[in-house]
């Protein structure tokens, strides 16, 4: 095991830790703000990709198509179904997300030390994303039961608080869970490829300008966050892609029948197909993901910076 050089980044000159427990509230902070936002404002996206994977029949006209069908319907309100539980929900697992990604980042640099951190940031990147989203589904969950249920059926509610005092009335604590395998099976590993393909990106971006984040300009950042996080984005929706149709489905109500619940996830994996898994509301879903996936990047490092904190960047010692 190396030992940290004496110039380490994980420190000023004078040995004060940079990583210290403010910048992991900040983190946190920066985490629940840029997926609160960019997850709120493709609500109407998330509603029509919803409705296409609950109703493929009914909703067989496309992304755009979609918008205009659920207007004509229901009007234009119909897209902000769910706001609510979407905007608290993802600034919570936000805050876990960002937050946790930077601390086991730092912390497993701490442990091993910079150059054996720089020959393995892969595997960091993907063991911290898979254990900072562990912790945030937990947190989400119930808050993404309660949005599908009210996409699917927007009679079901008038709002988040109202929406959980039904659904606790009717199933229990157990409803607000029903999709936590789902969600695991599809967050895990849509987080560890956003973080893992960006941060690979980025590095790459950086490699090929000759230069590191700290002798760019804001600017300059900012463009390379954006650029390789809809780079991210999209990768990341198709390798998740199959669970979040499961995950759509079975939060709808009588869907799978009854039984275990993975008796129902194979249920509803038979009935839609394996190819309609991967591949229905999936153009919808890269839409939304690439350009959401790049907002969260941008908006973190811009808040980031706001609060007067840099994020932490893998560093190779002997370059």
């Amino acid at each position: 095991m190396s030992g940290l050089p004496t110039a380490s980044i994980l420190a000023t000159s004078s040995g004060e830790n940079v990583y210290d427990f403010m910048y992991y509230l900040k983190g946190a902070a920066a985490g629940g703000i840029c997926c609160s936002i960019t997850h709120g404002a493709l609500t109407p996206v998330d509603v029509v990709k919803t409705r296409v994977q609950l109703d493929p029949v009914k909703y067989n006209q496309g992304l755009i198509g979609g918008f205009r069908q659920i207007v004509a319907e229901e009007g234009a309100m119909a897209l902000t179904t769910g706001l609510g539980a979407t905007a608290a929900g993802y600034f919570v697992q936000g805050w876990f997300k960002f937050g946790g990604v930077e601390f086991f980042k730092i912390k497993t640099v701490e442990a091993i030390g910079e150059e054996k951190a720089w020959n393995n940031k892969t595997s960091i990147y993907l063991g911290a994303a898979a254990g900072a989203e562990f912790i945030a589904d937990l947190f989400l969950c119930p808050l993404e039961a309660v949005r599908i249920r009210s996409v699917s059926d927007p009679e079901f509610c008038d709002g988040l608080a109202d929406g959980f005092v039904k659904m606790a009335k009717a199933e229990g604590v157990g409803g607000f869970y029903a999709g936590l395998l789902p969600i695991l099976g599809k967050q895990i590993p849509y987080t560890m490829a956003k973080f893992a393909v960006q941060g690979s990106v980025a590095d790459g971006m950086y490699a090929s300008l000759g230069k590191t984040p700290a002798e760019m300009s804001s600017g300059s950042n900012l463009g390379i966050s954006l650029a390789s996080g809809v780079v991210a984005g999209v990768a990341a929706a198709i390798i998740s892609h199959p669970a979040d149709t499961l995950l759509s489905k079975v939060n709808k109500a009588g869907a799978g029948g009854d039984g275990p619940m993975m008796t129902r996830l194979m249920n509803i994996a038979k009935e839609v197909g394996f190819m309609n898994l991967c591949t229905v509301g999936l153009l919808p879903r890269c839409v939304m993901i690439g350009t959401l996936t790049a907002g969260q990047f941008g908006i973190f490092d811009t808040v980031m910076g706001a609060l007067g904190a840099s994020k932490f960047h893998f560093h190779n010692p002997n370059a």
